[in-house]
């Protein structure tokens, strides 16, 4: 069989969403596998994010299948990775995999990895032959949302990104984009969501909450940036209809970051209810085990299970007292 992997272009998405939600649809057993997903979009929104970072199987000039890969700074991750069930086992996901290999190393990605499901054996196998390795279980989490008292609200100092750059010109908003990577940079070294704010921002997929220290304005020295989240809310954003999903969201590193963690929770939660949603979805590996507590004790239970696989068996950034949602679907 000759595979044919080349770039992914814009005439593909149609038939590359199709091919994901039959997939993953098989695999897990759904009797309609098409209905995978309902109406969230993960594969347009993830092209347009970095088109030359998307990658085509093709057979016999037939598309089946695709993977996307996630530049974020010094991190980086892929998926999803798709086949079309008829090509299983048949070497197209290993051959995805090669120019997937030759980004992270184009990009001296330093933390490479990727989320599979923790009970494919064939998964896990596949991927530790590019060197992954898997380690802790990540927990996709979610609450239904309440009004907010407002005393637990009334203190709060958070932002919207896309309020705050509108009111700023454009050399304002590199240095907003500076100190968001500045506090990401305080996690890990190199970590930075620019990619990812930029996008939600560009494609209209939902919003960055800035959450601020509670003294001073957001432009004084003595209130800096503490908290950042990128969220996708609605259908056509990878959250789905009533349902904001946090893709990405860190707090500074510190004494506070405990604190700072659940008000970035609660900004999120007051962020989604004032546009109507009913649900907020977020994961984390649970080697983070202050933020995973954190989120427990925050009214957030466990969908599903997932599981984390580094190159190189690398921690990164996934230990006990960082707090990081994240979840690399």
């Amino acid at each position: 069989m000759n595979i044919t992997i080349r770039p992914l272009v814009e005439n593909d998405l149609s038939e590359a969403d199709r091919i994901f939600r039959l997939s993953f649809g098989t695999f897990l057993g759904i009797s309609d596998p098409m209905t995978f997903g309902g109406d969230t979009d993960c594969v347009k929104s993830r092209f347009y994010s970095d088109p030359f970072a998307a990658f085509a199987a093709e057979v016999d000039d037939k598309l089946v299948g695709s993977n996307f890969t996630a530049n974020w700074g010094s991190v980086g991750f892929f998926g999803p990775l798709t086949v079309h069930p008829n090509y299983w086992t048949r070497g197209v996901a290993r051959r995805l995999m090669e120019p997937t290999m030759q980004l992270f190393s184009r990009w001296n990605t330093k933390l490479a990895g990727l989320f599979t499901f923790a009970n494919s054996p064939k998964h896990v196998a596949l991927y530790q032959k590019f060197g992954f390795w898997p380690r802790f279980l990540t927990a996709i989490m979610s609450k239904e949302l309440t009004q907010p008292r407002k005393d637990e609200t009334s203190k709060l100092k958070w932002s919207r990104y896309s309020e705050e750059v509108s009111e700023r010109t454009h050399k304002d908003e590199k240095h907003l984009l500076k100190e968001c990577s500045k506090l990401t940079n305080s996690v890990y070294e190199g970590l930075s969501l620019e990619s990812e704010i930029r996008s939600v921002k560009k494609q209209n997929l939902g919003d960055t909450i800035l959450l601020w220290r509670q003294n001073g304005s957001n432009n004084d020295e003595d209130s800096p940036l503490t908290g950042v989240a990128v969220c996708h809310c609605g259908a056509n954003s990878e959250a789905g209809s009533n349902t904001c999903y946090i893709k990405f969201g860190a707090v500074k590193s510190g004494p506070d970051s405990g604190r700072d963690f659940e008000n970035l929770l609660r900004g999120c939660e007051t962020f989604a209810a004032e546009h109507g949603l009913t649900h907020i979805t977020a994961g984390v590996n649970t080697a983070r085990h202050q933020a995973y507590t954190k989120m427990l004790s925050n009214s957030f239970h466990t969908d599903m299970l997932g599981i984390a696989m580094h190159k190189g068996n690398d921690e990164g950034y996934n230990r006990h007292n960082i707090h990081i949602i994240d979840d690399w679907r």
